[in-house]
């Protein structure tokens, strides 16, 4: 570790607020076709368990759904830390693991599912259309959990990435691609991130 790195990671460590408990990924397909982007994001979840947090989330955007089910042969040979919990595009089988992947699940689609299957309990005298709460709402999406930073690589835009999750959550842009992230870039992120006062929409 460099010289600077050192001094981030003090940084980090002797801030007071802690930190994020679940930490969001987003990259687009094309990052993972870079050379090295699987041991960058191998690293990736080496730092974020190393500093604190319990869950991390990666959301790949994918052009063609057709090339899902090679990303994700790909993304199973990755050496992950935890256990991981991968699903695709037309998947819908809730994620419960310490590092989940989406593969081209697009969060308009996944809260469409959700409402849909409120729907049809509503409808079946199930459930009363007054007694629905968010809690039913986050119970039927695959991805559950609300990350609390979500980080983006490579430009200032995110793509259709859990919609009502990420609501509350902090956004960190870095302009520096993925093949070209390193340690001192997941720092500053999270130097950032500590340095904020969350409001969680208030």
């Amino acid at each position: 570790m460099g010289l600077y790195d050192r001094y981030l990671a003090l940084r980090v460590r002797r801030h007071d607020a802690p930190p994020p408990a679940h930490v969001a990924l987003v990259l687009a397909e094309r990052d993972l076709l870079e050379r090295g982007a699987y041991d960058t994001l191998e690293s990736f979840f080496e730092l974020a368990f190393e500093y604190g947090t319990d869950r991390v989330t990666v959301y790949v955007s994918v052009l063609d759904e057709a090339v899902a089910p090679t990303l994700e042969r790909s993304l199973r040979d990755v050496d992950a830390p935890k256990p991981m919990a991968i699903r695709g595009p037309t998947d819908g089988d809730r994620a419960d693991a310490p590092i989940q992947i989406s593969i081209g699940l697009g969060g308009k689609h996944e809260f469409t599912t959700a409402v849909q299957a409120l729907a049809t309990e509503v409808e079946g005298g199930e459930l009363s259309p007054d007694a629905v709460t968010e809690h039913d709402v986050e119970e039927r999406l695959v991805f559950p959990d609300a990350p609390d930073l979500v980080v983006k690589t490579g430009a200032e835009r995110l793509s259709d990435f859990m919609i009502w999750q990420s609501v509350y959550s902090e956004l960190y842009f870095t302009d520096v691609n993925w093949r070209d992230f390193r340690r001192r870039d997941y720092l500053r992120a999270l130097r950032e991130y500590k340095q904020r006062s969350r409001r969680f929409g208030r």
